[in-house]
């Protein structure tokens, strides 16, 4: 057996108080459903589970190791990462009284087919490009497999793609709370706010990655 039960609802457990935290990916999927509804949530939250799901991929093949232990490699994917960020930050309070999220085009309730994929390519970046992710998996998700276990590297993948699914539900309330605000009053009052508060966030989260140091193995 790859993964002990106590163990795999240990680890579930861990996975929902982890996926409770705030960070970029639950700003981007609120922001994304306020914006645009259910729609745009679910693609925000399909972006992200896809970026999740490529750093298993590289942990699991031993990239995520390299990537841990080669400083010039973890320097470029955290200023890239960093930089993205700070783009997306930037570019919000630029644009404080229009809506990012349509002026992409990403209304979710009236957007023609294909915008959708605008929202995931979002959530994907933002997400993907944190080498900070990578690093979490390789830190955590070897807690849960037992020593005695030979193949490794699967059970690894495996865990990596239950935390994926198991954030799910986590989500997916973060998206319905975040759909039933935007028709409140306060929604469609403040609306021109989030951008604000939303830009000033993303901003901090890239300078926050441009500051992380590399651990040392």
């Amino acid at each position: 057996m790859l993964i002990e039960p106590s163990q795999l609802l240990l680890f579930m457990l861990a996975g929902w108080v982890l996926n409770l935290t705030p960070g970029p990916d639950v700003l981007y999927i609120i922001s994304r459903s306020l914006r645009g509804g259910r729609r745009a949530g679910v693609a925000a939250v399909a972006g992200i589970s896809a970026g999740c799901l490529v750093h298993v991929a590289l942990a699991s093949l031993g990239l995520g190791m390299l990537l841990a232990t080669s400083a010039t490699l973890f320097t470029a994917i955290k200023w890239i990462g960093a930089a993205y960020l700070l783009w997306v930050g930037v570019r919000l309070l630029r644009n404080p009284g229009v809506p990012a999220a349509l002026q992409d085009g990403v209304d979710a309730a009236n957007s023609p087919a294909g915008t959708g994929w605008q929202v995931f390519a979002g959530g994907f970046l933002t997400n993907v490009l944190n080498p900070k992710v990578v690093l979490f998996f390789l830190a955590f998700l070897p807690q849960f497999i037992a020593p005695s276990v030979q193949n490794k590297a699967l059970a690894f993948a495996l865990l990596g793609i239950v935390f994926t699914i198991n954030a799910l539900p986590v989500n997916a309330i973060y998206v319905l709370l975040a759909d039933r605000m935007r028709s409140s009053r306060w929604a469609a009052r403040g609306m021109q706010w989030l951008d604000r508060v939303a830009g000033v966030l993303f901003i901090g989260f890239g300078l926050r990655l441009a500051l992380t140091a590399r651990a040392v193995p």
